[in-house]
C-alpha cells in the first residue's frame, strides 16, 4: 500500500526516554514517565487528578466501577462508538440505551437525550466523535436535572476544547485512549481523568489490583495490603516514556495534524459544493484536533466502489463503526431510544482519509487527485 490509513506517530525522543526508563532501574508502572504523563495532563487539560491507563477500555471500565454501576442500571451513550464504550458498562450488568446521533458531527444528539432516561438511568456517556465535542452543556445539565454521571469518552479528543475547555474533564470522568492510530500514542494505552477528588484514591487503589500501593509509595503507609477490588490497569515505563515524548511535542502534532485536515478540506471543497461529497462540519464552540478527516458519499454502494478504487492506487481509506444496536451483542445488552433516523444511514455513507503525523503533502495532493478521478 502505498499510502497507508494511518501511521503511529514518533517525533523523535521515544527511545531515548525508553532507554532513560530502564537505566532508572524501574520499567514497572508509575516510575518516573508514568508520573510525568499524569502531571501534563493535569496541567495542560486543567484536570484535579489523571491516571494513565492500559487502555481507554480500562480507563472506562474503571470509571464504571467508580460509579458503582450494578444490574438493573441504564446507561445513555449513541450507537456509534467503538465496543468499548458499552462493553464497560454492559460488564457490570447495566443495560445499554443507544440514542441518534447528529448528522454534522455524528455526535450524540443531545436534544433526544432526555426521552431515554428512566428511573433506572445511572450515567450520559457521550462519544466526542473525531475529537470534535458533544453538545456538552445541554448535556451537563439534563446530568445535574435527573441526578445522573457524565463519562466522557474522549478516546479521539486529547487537544480538543468545547468553549475553550480541554474534552475529558468537562465531564465527572474522561477516558482517553493512547493507541496507535490516536495523535498521541503509547502503542496501547489510556488515560482516565477525574473531577471529584474524592474519587482519586479508589481510583488508585482500583488501579493497583485493590491495594494501597500508591500510598505506599507516597510514605503514608509503612506497608501496602489488600484493601478492595481491583485489578491491574497501570501501563509500564516503556510505555509512558514513549507517549511522554509525544505529550512535550503535542503542540507540533497538533499543528501538523489540522494542517492535513485543512488540506484536504480545501482541496475537495468543490466536490462539496457539487453534493457528491460532504466534509466535516466543526460548529463555532469546539476546536478539534485534526483527529480524523472523513467524507460522505451519497450511498453505500458509492462508498463501496470509492474504496475499492482507491485501493487500487495505493490508497488505504476505511469505513468506521457499524452501530452497536445492530450488533448481535447490542441486541442482547442493549436497546435503541427513539427512531434511529441518522446512525444507520449516516455511518454506512461514512469514509475516512488517511491522516497521520508525517502525512507528506504529495500523498494527500494523491488521495485528493484519485477522489476527484473517481467523481470525474
Amino acid at each position: 500500500m502505498k499510502i497507508p490509513f494511518n501511521k503511529p506517530p514518533f517525533v523523535g525522543n521515544e527511545l531515548a526516554y525508553i532507554e532513560q526508563a530502564v537505566r532508572n532501574g524501574k520499567i514497572c508502572g508509575d516510575g518516573e514517565f508514568n508520573l510525568k504523563c499524569h502531571e501534563w495532563l493535569e496541567t495542560r487539560l486543567q484536570s484535579p487528578k489523571a491516571l494513565l491507563t492500559t487502555s481507554c477500555t480500562h480507563a472506562l471500565e474503571m470509571a464504571a466501577l467508580l460509579i458503582s454501576i450494578a444490574p438493573g442500571d441504564e446507561v445513555i451513550m449513541p450507537s456509534f462508538t467503538f465496543v468499548s464504550t458499552a462493553n464497560a458498562f454492559v460488564l457490570r450488568g447495566a443495560k445499554v440505551v443507544f440514542v441518534d446521533v447528529r448528522p454534522d458531527t455524528m455526535n450524540i444528539d443531545e436534544n433526544k437525550i432526555e426521552a431515554a432516561i428512566t428511573e433506572k438511568t445511572k450515567a450520559i456517556v457521550p462519544v466526542h466523535y473525531a475529537g470534535v465535542a458533544a453538545e456538552m452543556d445541554t448535556i451537563d445539565a439534563l446530568a445535574k436535572k435527573y441526578g445522573l454521571m457524565v463519562i466522557e469518552d474522549a478516546a479521539q479528543a486529547l487537544m480538543s476544547k468545547y468553549k475553550g475547555r480541554a474534552l475529558g474533564a468537562l465531564g465527572d470522568f474522561g477516558c482517553f485512549s493512547f493507541h496507535e492510530t490516536k495523535n498521541y500514542s503509547m502503542g496501547e494505552g489510556g488515560a482516565l481523568l477525574i473531577k471529584d477528588v474524592s474519587f482519586a484514591e479508589s481510583a488508585e487503589v482500583l488501579r493497583e489490583k485493590g491495594t494501597n500501593r500508591a500510598k505506599f509509595h507516597r510514605g503514608l503507609v509503612d506497608k501496602y495490603t489488600w484493601v478492595d477490588l481491583g485489578s491491574s490497569y497501570l501501563p509500564s515505563e516503556l510505555n509512558a516514556a514513549y507517549l511522554y515524548a509525544q505529550l512535550e511535542a503535542a503542540e507540533l502534532i497538533l499543528h501538523k495534524r489540522l494542517e492535513a485536515f485543512n488540506f484536504y478540506k480545501e482541496a475537495l471543497y468543490d466536490l462539496e459544493v457539487k453534493k457528491l461529497i460532504e466534509v466535516p462540519k466543526i460548529p463555532k464552540d469546539c476546536e478539534h484536533n485534526g483527529h480524523m478527516f472523513y467524507i460522505k458519499v451519497k450511498s453505500l454502494e458509492v462508498r463501496g466502489n470509492l474504496i475499492e478504487f482507491l485501493q487500487k492506487n495505493g490508497i488505504l481509506a476505511v469505513f468506521h463503526y457499524v452501530p452497536l444496536h445492530s450488533s448481535p451483542a447490542g441486541r442482547l445488552w442493549g436497546r435503541f431510544s427513539g427512531e434511529d433516523v441518522f446512525t444507520t444511514k449516516e455511518s454506512d455513507r461514512l469514509l475516512r482519509l488517511p491522516l497521520f503525523y508525517g502525512i507528506s503533502k504529495s500523498d494527500l495532493e494523491w488521495v485528493v487527485q484519485k477522489i476527484r478521478e473517481f467523481f470525474a
